[in-house]
């Protein structure tokens, strides 16, 4: 395994295809900026999708990739071929805490129950202080509109008990940059 200096930014989302171009285009956009501010592009490193859109808009700019998967993920032949790193884990929770430890900041842009999965658990870690970092939402289309009615839901009746949602929602990916790139000002020396 390489010695990843530079925290990165951990991106979730699909690995689905079969989208909307507006998702695939997004999550290509999403990479390219990562790239264009100087950081890596942490992901689970898959060779479809919007994981694969991610990767490929980061490349197109000149950065640098690192995917994370479990091995049986490899040995099915999952990994994106032009990864600039790739970290193989043995399992699906050490991938995601992986991805946590090597990220100054988390993305989830529109997926599955995948994505979903590992956006809860960075925003659960965030609450609980065990990822200092910002975790942001790319509402992308208002993908995520149901489920920030349902964080809502949780705060107006009690069942979130700091009354706050662990993440900062956003429209774009140029504006989730905003958000991890004020962080990265305020945390500096």
């Amino acid at each position: 395994m390489k010695t990843t200096t530079v925290p990165g930014i951990t991106v979730y989302c699909a690995s689905s295809s079969e989208v909307p171009p507006v998702y695939l285009e997004a999550a290509r956009t999403m990479g390219s900026l990562i790239a264009l501010s100087g950081r890596r592009l942490i992901s689970g490193g898959g060779t479809f999708g919007l994981m694969a859109a991610a990767i490929e808009g980061a490349l197109a700019h000149g950065g640098e990739t690192i995917g994370v998967l479990p091995r049986f993920m490899i040995e099915r032949g999952w990994a994106h071929g032009r990864l600039t790193e790739v970290i193989v884990t043995e399992t699906m929770h050490e991938r995601k805490k992986t991805m946590a430890e090597l990220s100054c900041g988390a993305v989830a842009l529109p997926g599955g129950i995948g994505t979903l999965d590992e956006l809860l658990e960075i925003m659960t870690w965030h609450q609980l202080g065990l990822y200092d970092h910002p975790v942001v939402i790319v509402n992308t289309d208002g993908y995520f509109d149901p489920l920030i009615e349902m964080f809502n839901r949780m705060i107006d009746q009690n069942f979130m008990r700091d009354r706050l949602i662990h993440a900062t929602i956003v429209d774009t990916p140029a504006e989730a940059m905003e958000v991890i790139g004020q962080n990265l000002s305020t945390t500096r020396p």
